[in-house]
Parts: C-alpha cells; sequence; structure tokens
C-alpha cells in the first residue's frame, strides 16, 4: 500500500519538527515535505502533490488561509488541516470558508493531531466541537458554513489579499512587486485600488485592518 503523504508548515521551526516526530511515528504515514512560510507552502504542495497538507494559520508572506485557497486551487483533491491558536467564531468561519477539512487548536496538537490527521485520511472532517456546531448552525440558517465574513475582506480579490499581507508585514511597493512577479506599477496600482476599496489612508490603517481581519497575526507572548 503506497504511505499516506504529508506536508507540514508552521514557521517556528520547533513546532514543526514537533509536529513532524508525531506524524513519522505512524506506520505506513510519510512527511514528504516540511514549509516554513506560506508561500514555500504552496509551492511545496504542487510539486509533492501531497494527500493531507497542515498549515498553520499565522505564517509569513502568505497565510495559512491563503495558502489552502491557492493549494486546494491546484489540488482539489488535497485535505488540509488548519493549526491555530484561537478558536473565535470569525477565524472558525474563515477557516471553513477556505476549504480546509480540518481545525485543530495548536494547544491540542499534541494530544488530538494523530487523530485529526487520521480522519483527514479517511475522508472525514474533524473540527472541534465548537465548530461543530457552528458548522450545524449554517446549514441550519438554510446558507453554506463560513458565509458571514468582515464585508470590506470580501471585496478584496485574492490577489489583493495576498498584497495586503506583505505590506502589512512592512515589505515596501518594490519588494511586493518582487515577491509575487509583479511589476512595480502594477504592485502600485493593486496598493492603490486597496487603499481605495477599505476606504483606508494610512500603512498604519492598512496594518489595523490586516490584523483584525486574520490576514495577519501579531505576535503576543512567544506563542506565535
Amino acid at each position: 500500500m503506497a504511505p499516506f503523504r504529508i506536508l507540514v508548515a508552521d514557521d517556528h521551526e520547533v513546532v514543526r519538527k514537533g509536529l513532524v516526530a508525531l506524524l513519522q511515528a505512524q506506520p505506513d504515514w510519510q512527511v514528504v515535505g516540511e514549509a516554513s512560510e506560506g508561500r514555500e507552502a504552496v509551492d511545496k504542495a504542487q510539486q509533492l502533490r501531497p494527500d493531507v497538507v497542515i498549515l498553520d494559520i499565522g505564517m509569513p508572506n502568505l497565510n495559512g488561509l491563503e495558502a489552502t485557497r491557492q493549494i486546494l486551487k491546484s489540488n482539489p483533491q488535497a485535505r488540509v488541516l488548519i493549526l491555530t491558536l484561537h478558536d473565535s467564531d470569525q477565524v472558525v468561519r474563515e477557516v471553513l470558508d477556505a476549504g480546509a477539512r480540518g481545525f485543530l487548536l495548536k494547544s491540542d496538537a499534541a494530544r488530538d493531531l494523530v487523530a485529526a490527521v487520521e480522519a483527514l485520511r479517511r475522508d472525514k472532517t474533524y473540527f472541534t466541537s465548537k465548530v461543530a456546531a457552528m458548522v450545524l448552525e449554517g446549514y441550519l440558517k438554510g446558507g453554506k458554513p463560513g458565509a458571514t465574513f468582515t464585508p470590506g475582506r470580501n471585496r478584496l480579490t485574492p490577489r489583493e489579499r495576498e498584497i495586503v499581507q506583505l505590506l502589512a508585514e512592512g515589505k515596501s511597493t518594490k519588494e511586493v512587486a518582487v515577491a509575487l512577479g509583479l511589476s512595480v506599477k502594477t504592485a502600485e496600482t493593486h496598493r492603490s485600488n486597496i487603499m481605495r476599496k477599505l476606504q483606508l489612508h494610512s500603512v498604519s490603517d492598512l496594518v489595523l485592518y490586516a490584523v483584525r481581519n486574520n490576514i495577519v497575526h501579531v505576535v503576543q507572548a512567544g506563542l506565535e
């Protein structure tokens, strides 16, 4: 039987190596790749075609939610498990909307990671009871789970959300252009369009918007 192939992405090496050790201990499971940031995770997922991708939600350059969208666009058969520090309603909705099949708190990873990945291996989902309740509520209301989002964020295209993250992380327009393979003029146009769409007037406003909408994550007490 072919090994079950897993890709692990987390920007903290100690955390990532711990996850890999737990996974490699399982018979017939193979960690085929590791990534330390979101864009690398997308590239490796395209190259390696893993069965399951484990993504930290708060990675630099491309967060786990955007990485999930891009990975599933190129490989719809992949199953994504999101790791996060928080299970706020907004985070849960965004994880579901991105298309992830599983959601695991980092505080529970040592205990529940193997069970979560095993669920995805069996083509099931894995969510905390809180998330499951929200999924059910979404269906009972007749809408798809994750439908209630921040209006401003919904107006942004995937490319614009990438640019918001890079700008909020402190990159210049030129650095954004290089990172995304765009001309500086195109990156400047995107930036102007974003500021106009969101009615923002400064980079500090943009950073605040990105934090509030989980595009970037604030590091608190060394937890992320």
